[in-house]
């Protein structure tokens, strides 16, 4: 879809922590140079450069952004700042508040942003995807991350998919700790019938594991079509040592629970990280 111009406009808000002025100009630099026809706007909605403690701007601030740029018609997706933490602060009737302009959007974000994603996802509301974010411009090799994410955006470019999953299969993808943080929760997304990927980035091994007991003990996920692990990053020295690679976790856990283990996926926290537009 684009807007009444023909030029797709993309809105950018911050619903976790402060974007960096300096990510948002490498990120406008680049879309100049892939969309020189002048077939696409990113629009940084100020609040993303806001800072109130850890977060960019208070509950309240970032809630409004986030509403007024999903409720603009005019603006044909979402794409979200960045991570960290704070999605979950938002007004507790926040779903309540989406009007017809929001339900004719893609929203695309990852890591803490898996909170509205699974919320959206969970109400039918637009269309949630787990993928590149703007703040990615700031990781090795980030540029690609942000090609990908708005080919896919502008053109449903299937290039930068993630493709190791069944290609008729439903699917969903979390970072671990967000998920284990929402399951069984309001925000909880739709897992019949899916495919469960998951990631996750700077986590201890027993972490993870006592996450991966939240998330697969719940009785949602014995409905799931299964689990897939993306990489897990950044694993931090366990002292002593956990005994278990994050892989061997994933399928102890899937053991347990009698949920089929799939394999890997093409997730992560990384510039690599894929699309998956949920189903």
């Amino acid at each position: 879809m684009a807007n009444k111009q023909g030029k797709k406009r993309i809105g950018v808000v911050a619903p976790s922590r402060c974007l960096p002025k300096a990510a948002a100009t490498a990120v406008a630099r680049h879309i100049d140079d892939i969309f020189d026809d002048g077939s696409l706007e990113v629009f940084f909605h100020p609040q993303c450069f806001h800072s109130e403690g850890h977060f960019a701007g208070s509950d309240a601030v970032r809630t409004a952004a986030f509403l007024e740029v999903a409720n603009d018609p005019g603006i044909d997706a979402v794409w979200f700042a960045r991570g960290g933490y704070g999605a979950a602060r938002l007004v507790h009737d926040l779903y309540d508040r989406l009007g017809p302009g929001a339900r004719d959007k893609e929203y695309l974000g990852y890591s803490d942003l898996g909170v509205l994603l699974a919320g959206l996802q969970r109400r039918g509301i637009g269309r949630a995807v787990h993928g590149p974010m703007p703040i990615d411009i700031t990781r090795e090799n980030g540029e690609a991350a942000i090609t990908r994410a708005l080919r896919w955006l502008v053109s449903k470019d299937d290039a930068g998919l993630e493709k190791t999953a069944d290609p008729s299969a439903m699917r969903v993808a979390f970072n671990i700790t967000v998920l284990a943080h929402i399951i069984g929760t309001s925000s909880a997304p739709e897992l019949s019938g899916r495919i469960l990927m998951l990631e996750d980035i700077d986590e201890y091994a027993y972490a993870l594991d006592r996450s991966l007991y939240a998330i697969m003990t719940n009785q949602a996920v014995a409905s799931c079509a299964g689990v897939m692990l993306g990489r897990i990053s950044e694993v931090r020295e366990n002292d002593p040592d956990f005994g278990m690679t994050p892989e061997d976790i994933v399928q102890y856990w899937c053991e347990r629970a009698r949920v089929p283990y799939l394999g890997r996926c093409d997730i992560g926290h990384d510039a690599d990280n894929k699309i998956v537009p949920f189903s």
